[in-house]
């Protein structure tokens, strides 16, 4: 005969000096504990009565205990009128009950939040405040969209240690090892979040290792800087090679920063950085203020935002016309079958980006 009831667990002391309360499950002579997810103390619990008797949460807890006893005992008395009961061992009866009680317990948590997992990754990107992280963790919430099916029924516990490793694969084939790592580490947070708001109980990232690529050291030499600072490159070059100097000059300051910056007070620029809003304050050198009056602007310090559509249309010109400094060379190619001239580069560093400039700061 198959039996449902409470059991107060005190068989391991804990530091906190509370105890879960579980429901012990009986069939075929064979017990198991199946847990609720509720710590107690001894002085909170009466056994006799089944009841939390103690606690300020004490009415949520009893209504809680209460409905998942009920859901228990329904679904036993539903396994015995289709005669399903007698054919279970009390190990296939246990997990069959844990599935069915987590399972209530995800769906009183989608009706009340809508929590399928699109729908709570999408609220918790709405929920960041800084326009650049909302970026990131969309992009990698588009990119889960393309890769399952129907994503409005993508659930949290749709995503296993199986799924990941196969989106991993997936983003392998157009993505580096780090720029995998960060769509993992951004799926992982919403989970983290998940679980901090009793949204979910599961979690495929205990066993899932996120992996990350150790990168080369992004920094010219001091010989190298003094190289790139002099060369005699092309006219339109040389606004890029003297930002590139000031970022250095300013202490590896951001490129969104750099555009935004509005005045000199006192021989020194002090700003607050738009991504960790942490506050800065750094002299001003000479070979900066000079380089600052050449690109002097009207609403900021700098005229860059008066001359491209945002910082990060900068950046990206910034970038492809450091990589192009170096010596050319007019050769001889077939375009659209005529013959013509074209320019042939050799670039001092073929790699260089605005990052190096910060990474100076730290090297140098």
């Amino acid at each position: 005969m198959a039996s449902i009831k409470l059991y107060f667990d005190k068989r391991v002391n804990r530091k906190d000096g509370k105890f879960p309360l579980k429901i012990n499950v009986t069939h075929k002579r064979q017990q198991a504990l199946i847990n609720l997810g509720v710590l107690l103390s001894p002085d909170q619990w009466d056994s006799t009565k089944g009841k939390v008797i103690n606690g300020p949460n004490k009415s949520f807890l009893n209504g809680y205990i209460s409905q998942r006893v009920h859901c228990a005992e329904t679904e036993l008395l539903n396994l015995r009128i289709a005669g399903k009961l007698d054919l279970m061992t009390g190990k296939q009866f246990k997990e069959h009950l844990q599935r069915i009680l987590l399972r209530g317990k995800l769906e009183e948590k989608q009706e009340e939040t809508g929590c399928s997992f699109v729908q709570y990754y999408t609220r918790f990107v709405e929920g960041k405040k800084n326009p650049q992280t909302k970026a990131v963790y969309q992009y990698t919430l588009d990119r889960i969209c393309r890769f399952v099916d129907v994503p409005d029924k993508f659930r949290f516990e749709d995503v296993t240690y199986a799924w990941l490793k196969s989106f991993e694969i997936h983003l392998s084939e157009t993505s580096k090892v780090n720029s995998i790592s960060i769509h993992m580490r951004n799926i992982r947070a919403v989970f983290n979040d998940a679980l901090n708001t009793e949204t979910i109980s599961c979690y495929p990232f205990r066993r899932f290792k996120i992996k990350q690529e150790a990168t080369a050291k992004r920094a010219l030499t001091p010989e190298e800087l003094v190289t790139l600072r002099d060369y005699p490159c092309e006219e339109h070059q040389k606004q890029y090679v003297d930002i590139f100097m000031l970022i250095f000059y300013l202490v590896g300051i951001n490129t969104v920063d750099l555009c935004r910056l509005e005045k000199i007070r006192n021989g020194r620029i002090e700003y607050r950085r738009a991504k960790t809003k942490k506050i800065y304050n750094i002299k001003v050198e000479p070979e900066a203020a000079e380089i600052i009056e050449r690109y002097k602007g009207s609403k900021y310090l700098l005229n860059i935002l008066e001359r491209y559509k945002n910082y990060k249309d900068y950046a990206h010109r910034l970038n492809e016309n450091l990589q192009e400094i170096g010596s050319v060379e007019l050769v001889e190619k077939v375009i659209n079958g005529k013959r013509r001239r074209v320019k042939k580069r050799f670039p001092l560093f073929p790699e260089l980006t605005v990052y190096w400039a910060k990474h100076h700061t730290i090297s140098i």
